[in-house]
């Protein structure tokens, strides 16, 4: 291995590190869902009565939901973004094969168009196309891969899993700790985590933490504050 290949060979390079990023950023945001809806539900539960059964059963049932919600709608988000796809790989895939000539020259263009020499376009071209004609149209024109188009039900699981996963911190806190400490407890710890995934989400996405985790600590402190008085008022006035 040379210098140039070592010094290269731990950066990240190619779409698929970018999809894993994105999906990596996906289920941060989707934890972060899971702990807001679900702390701002237990908590406005536990504010306006003492008694465990209320809390237990808004905790599990906007927990699931959720999830369910979640998983539905990824899954109607994605299937049209993979039906999509699927289509203009088709339409690319039936243009090759119908008008394989007029696609060389479209793809010199391209190559053209990106800087490559009027000569070194036409051969890169006709290699590429040699090698693998649907796969060097669609990467050229679309920024396509035939190999990763998306997947509805791994997106939806991932949805699912992420917001169950923020939904445990906000719903044991409110459902296992003493009358005295559960609103408190949970609040802290509600917030604690949507600083660490607020933190986690910048980094990932290559921005300043500071900015991002605290829009994230103000929504969730504010969606809290409404929903705890909210709670205190229902419980105060008898309604409940």
């Amino acid at each position: 291995m040379n210098e140039l290949e070592s010094a290269h060979e731990d950066e990240p390079h190619g779409q698929g590190v970018a999809e894993r990023l994105n999906w990596l950023r996906a289920g941060v945001l989707g934890a972060n869902d899971g702990i807001v809806s679900v702390a701002a539900v237990v908590v406005g539960v536990a504010s306006a009565t003492p008694a465990i059964g209320p809390v237990l059963t808004a905790g599990a049932a906007a927990a699931i939901g959720g999830a369910i919600s979640m998983a539905l709608g990824e899954y109607v988000s994605v299937s049209s973004a993979s039906d999509s796809q699927r289509a203009l790989i088709e339409k690319e895939r039936r243009e090759l094969a119908e008008m394989p000539a007029e696609e060389l020259v479209e793809l010199t263009g391209l190559y053209e168009a990106k800087g490559l020499s009027p000569a070194t376009a036409s051969l890169v071209a006709q290699e590429l196309t040699a090698h693998d004609a649907l796969k060097a149209h669609l990467d050229a024109e679309l920024q396509l891969d035939e190999d990763e188009v998306l997947n509805p039900w791994h997106a939806a699981l991932a949805s699912a899993l992420a917001f169950t996963v923020g939904a445990i911190l906000p719903f044991a806190t409110a459902v296992f700790l003493p009358v005295g400490l559960r609103i408190p407890i949970t609040i802290i710890a509600v917030l604690l985590a949507l600083g660490i995934t607020g933190a986690l989400g910048a980094k990932l996405g290559g921005a300043p933490i500071l900015r991002p985790t605290l829009r994230v600590l103000i929504g969730g402190a504010a969606a809290l504050a409404v929903t705890f008085a909210l709670g205190t008022w229902l419980g105060t006035s008898g309604l409940i």
